[in-house]
């Protein structure tokens, strides 16, 4: 059944579409099916021409956790498309110590096939990375404790 045809039947089933509904829909197929990015694809983002702008990420985030006392930490990214950015920002963060073994990764992608090349891209990049659906899914914050 082709996405049109999808759409037709739900609302001869269950009534009209509102603009946000309609286009949630169309992002959900249009992400699923396919990865939009680079030459071959729609549009591309910074973290894919260069790597500087996921190195300097980590390198900012690195110094914010150091600054705050090195505590326990989860890093989450919205619609992480390749996962490049994140890649990026964990080989910067190797140096500064433990800091890998005090952070836990969070992706949202609702893509299967952008969560199939974000889990190659990312396979030996960090030891604990989970994937959810939305920020509906996302375990409980931990506290983090503030400096005054």
């Amino acid at each position: 059944m082709t996405f049109a045809t999808e759409l037709i039947q739900s609302i001869l089933k269950d009534g009209p579409l509102t603009v946000a509904d309609y286009m949630e829909r169309c992002n959900a197929h249009y992400y699923a099916t396919r990865d939009p990015l680079g030459a071959a694809g729609d549009f591309t983002t910074s973290p894919e021409i260069s790597q500087i702008f996921g190195e300097l990420i980590g390198a900012w985030i690195a110094d914010c956790w150091q600054n705050r006392g090195k505590p326990k930490a989860v890093l989450c990214e919205l619609g992480p498309g390749r996962g490049t950015l994140m890649k990026d920002a964990l080989r910067t963060t190797r140096s500064p110590e433990r800091f890998h073994d005090n952070i836990e990764i969070q992706l949202i992608e609702t893509s299967p096939t952008l969560r199939k090349i974000q889990q190659e891209n990312l396979q030996t990049s960090h030891a604990s990375i989970s994937w959810h659906d939305s920020l509906d899914h996302l375990p409980p914050p931990a506290l983090i404790p503030h400096r005054q």
